[in-house]
């Protein structure tokens, strides 16, 4: 069997061929000898439609019309990103409490059915729109372009963009938003980075989120800030209890809010 190499472990045997991840993980401590089998697709053979590059560059085009007309309207676009159940929505409704007298703001509220997070969202003071996306998991460019025809933009300062959770399609998607926020959580373990690397690179802000069950869990803190830092250097990464508001400060801090 042919031997080939993961990110797991801290041993490792020689340098393995460059991939765009080991290029970003160029540090050897990432790299080990693994003999499992790893079956990858040979470059053309990715049937994926959601890759297509004619498709990306659709929704490239379109974000850059979404982002002309948010300057337009001098309102400022943050895109939250993040895995199903890691705190999007509690960090951006404690966001919006404590600056709805500073900023008049409204929410996009991504997900795959219900209202359950736009109807939060709302009650914490924000205008809100909903957009289902069915069985799409991600949010997209023409889907912003139509809830912004939704709202009083000339009314309008910041919109939070809370994207379907999920670590892997937003990130080949921009919006047209100004700042890329992840969120993550300590409940995802410690492996989440290294599992998800790709959504991190066009962050600006990452948020780990539920600190208080980081014990409990047997996650460092200053692990997986180390690998997204091996990823991003000098990106901020806050460690947040969004349920409590701790921490919330520091992402307002940090968005330049």
């Amino acid at each position: 069997m042919t031997e080939r190499f993961t990110t797991l472990g801290s041993d490792y045997p020689e340098e393995p061929e460059r991939t765009p991840f080991s290029l970003l993980l160029s540090t050897k401590k990432f790299w080990v000898k693994s003999v499992m089998k790893i079956i990858k697709a040979k470059e053309g053979e990715v049937f994926d439609i959601e890759l297509e590059e004619s498709l990306l560059a659709k929704n490239r085009q379109l974000a850059e019309e979404n982002r002309r007309v948010l300057d337009e309207n001098g309102i400022l676009a943050i895109d939250v990103m993040g895995s199903v159940g890691s705190g999007k929505t509690t960090l951006i409704s404690h966001i919006v409490k404590r600056l709805k007298r500073k900023y008049r703001i409204a929410c996009l509220a991504g997900d795959l059915t219900t209202t359950i997070d736009a109807e939060n969202l709302k009650k914490a003071g924000a205008k809100v729109v909903q957009i289902n996306t069915g069985k799409e998991c991600h949010l997209d460019a023409n889907l912003i372009r139509k809830a912004l025809k939704e709202l009083p933009l000339k009314n309008l300062d910041l919109i939070f963009i809370e994207n379907v959770g999920n670590l892997i399609c937003p990130a080949e998607f921009p919006l047209g938003s100004h700042k890329r926020v992840v969120v993550v959580s300590f409940s995802e373990g410690p492996f989440i980075i290294r599992k998800h690397p790709y959504i991190f690179l066009n962050a600006d802000l990452v948020v780990i989120n539920k600190k208080d069950l980081a014990q409990r869990m047997n996650v460092s803190f200053s692990q997986l800030q180390k690998e997204i830092l091996t990823l991003k250097p000098k990106i901020k990464v806050l460690p947040t209890i969004a349920k409590r508001g701790i921490g919330v400060s520091e992402v307002i801090e940090g968005l330049g809010l």
